[in-house]
């Protein structure tokens, strides 16, 4: 049965953000090429995942090798990098679906490149990429960057069990 993935900020082709982000890779080739082999090894062929924003700073022909390379459907919510581009940019690079805008899956799960304001009565929770490293507290945030996942998609039973209360003492 397939599973449900999410990921964001992977910055294909950022040289930069080994440094700004402390991120262990010698180069940019070599992130690229391991950020390339863990979503593989993570996700399969029938598999979904949501790409919660900034993707890649490759031109195009580049971008589509990469999308091309990674297993499953492919839906990107636009984060603040890749908005510049628009849907269509993106949808001809080869992602399956893109949204410019947050999207709720199962009612409650709300779905942002940037986190929304959330606050603990809200019954909700916001899976969101941007802040890197950084973590909000409190259970109505799930930061999904990267930085957070061992640079892998991270699926939804995970992030589920993670959020949810458990009943047992």
């Amino acid at each position: 049965m397939p599973d449900v993935f999410f990921t964001s900020d992977h910055h294909f082709g950022h040289k930069l953000i080994i440094d700004f982000e402390s991120r262990p890779f010698a180069n940019v080739q070599a992130m690229d090429e391991a950020l390339i082999a863990n979503w593989n090894a993570a996700v399969g062929p029938e598999d979904t995942v949501f790409h919660l924003g900034d993707f890649s700073f490759l031109g195009l022909e580049a971008t589509s090798n990469i999308i091309s390379r990674l297993n499953g459907y492919k839906i990107l919510i636009l984060g603040n990098h890749d908005r510049g581009r628009g849907r269509c940019w993106w949808l001809e690079a080869g992602f399956d679906e893109v949204s410019e805008y947050p999207l709720v899956y199962r009612d409650f799960f709300f779905l942002s490149h940037e986190p929304m304001y959330m606050n603990k009565h809200m019954p909700y929770v916001n899976v969101h990429g941007h802040i890197h490293g950084q973590k909000y507290e409190g259970n109505n945030h799930f930061n999904i960057c990267v930085e957070h996942t061992g640079y892998k998609p991270l699926s939804f039973a995970a992030i589920r069990d993670a959020v949810t209360v458990s009943e047992e003492g």
